[in-house]
């Protein structure tokens, strides 16, 4: 299938609830505009550098958002310019964000990236430390938390709806408590591979890029 046929297949079997993100990493303009004329106004980037390259030149009614790690000193290039950032992941992480989005008199909207399988390979926050971010979040006037995101262990299926279903009771929790700044708007998880399990264990906000834009052609100077 094409851009537009696969774009057409994945709204087809998702809820209308459901916020669908193209991942256009590594993917030109010519190919992200497919997906736009498709009606896709959400698009998913890893890397600061190629993300504002794209915001200079793609159309400006688009949400971006930067859904890789998130460097402390990359944070001023984009602190303006996101929908949403998906990947807070440290006390640390969250001063910047408020310092520079404080510099512009403007309110980042983001996500806590947990590392729900605890793998040492992979970024994100532990279950444990989240309480600190939480609170830390009370104390910003320019940060607020819209919701969580993860990537999961691969696995197979029980072991992929385990890891959701975890995620699931961590959003809901937070959604019953009342924090400063911090609402369960978002539950950013499910990829290519698993989106229609993730969706099964409520998620909200899907991140597809192989299932749109096909595979990956890698371009080491971004």
């Amino acid at each position: 299938m094409n851009v537009v046929e696969n774009i057409q297949s994945i709204q087809r079997s998702i809820p209308e609830e459901v916020t669908l993100i193209a991942v256009s990493k590594t993917r030109t303009l010519d190919e992200m505009e497919v997906a736009y004329q498709c009606g896709i106004r959400d698009f998913g980037e890893n890397k600061v550098q190629e993300l504002i390259s794209k915001y200079e030149g793609f159309h400006k009614d688009v949400n971006w958002h930067l859904i890789g790690h998130l460097q402390r000193n990359k944070v001023k290039y984009i602190a303006g310019k996101v929908a949403l950032i998906h990947s807070l992941d440290s006390v640390r992480l969250l001063r910047e964000i408020e310092k520079q989005y404080q510099n512009i008199d403007m309110k980042a909207r983001v996500l806590i990236q947990i590392n729900i399988g605890r793998e040492e390979s992979k970024t994100g926050a532990l279950a444990e430390e989240l309480e600190e971010i939480i609170q830390q979040v009370g104390e910003c006037n320019h940060v607020e938390v819209v919701g969580l995101m993860a990537i999961i262990p691969r696995g197979d299926e029980e072991e992929n709806r385990k890891y959701f279903r975890d995620m699931k009771m961590i959003f809901e929790r937070l959604k019953a408590e009342n924090h400063k700044n911090v609402s369960m708007e978002y539950l950013s998880m499910g990829m290519t591979g698993d989106y229609q399990i993730a969706i099964e264990e409520g998620s909200n906000m899907i991140r597809i890029g192989e299932g749109i834009f096909g595979r990956r052609i890698y371009n080491n100077n971004l």
